[in-house]
């Protein structure tokens, strides 16, 4: 009996608290022989108006998924760079983040462990709607780790 790879999620949105959580999955997975999916996830639903009408152009809906796609790019070179670590996909997903990263991409994916920044970076969102990482660590169809330190496990100041 052959035992699956460890897959590991890694959902990132640019902030600082997210970034340190692909840094840290990366580090796990190269020293374990582990397999990392970085996912970002662009929100729809801020788009959307009451009549569900789009209220901003495709170009501009084109423009953010270029961003991202340069943005999980720059973390995949920066883990070859780093850690000589090339098992790494990137992800682009369209939607609600909570939904995606705690079902949706797992189950499609058969990620084992998610790996995600204690928070984001829109605290607007937070204080309305609640943290994604809560909702995650609460709804999640694998196991979650909640990343509050840096790399080398020393608090962030």
């Amino acid at each position: 009996m052959t035992e699956e790879k460890i897959k590991i999620l890694v959902p990132v949105d640019g902030s600082e608290s997210a970034e340190r959580a692909f840094d840290k999955a990366v580090k796990i997975a190269a020293n374990n022989g582990y397999h990392v999916d970085v996912l970002n996830v662009i929100d729809t639903r801020q788009f959307m108006g009451e009549m569900q009408d789009t209220l901003i152009s495709g170009d501009t809906i084109y423009q953010m998924t270029q961003d991202s796609e340069e943005y999980l790019k720059s973390l995949k070179q920066w883990a070859h760079d780093n850690l000589a670590f090339d098992d790494i996909d990137y992800h682009i997903r369209y939607g609600s983040p909570k939904r995606i990263i705690s079902y949706d991409f797992v189950k499609d994916h058969g990620n084992n462990l998610i790996v995600m920044g204690a928070t984001g970076l829109n605290a607007v969102e937070r204080m309305l709607m609640g943290s994604v990482t809560e909702y995650v660590n609460q709804h999640a169809m694998a196991d979650v780790l909640i990343v509050r330190t840096d790399v080398n496990n020393m608090p962030v100041k």
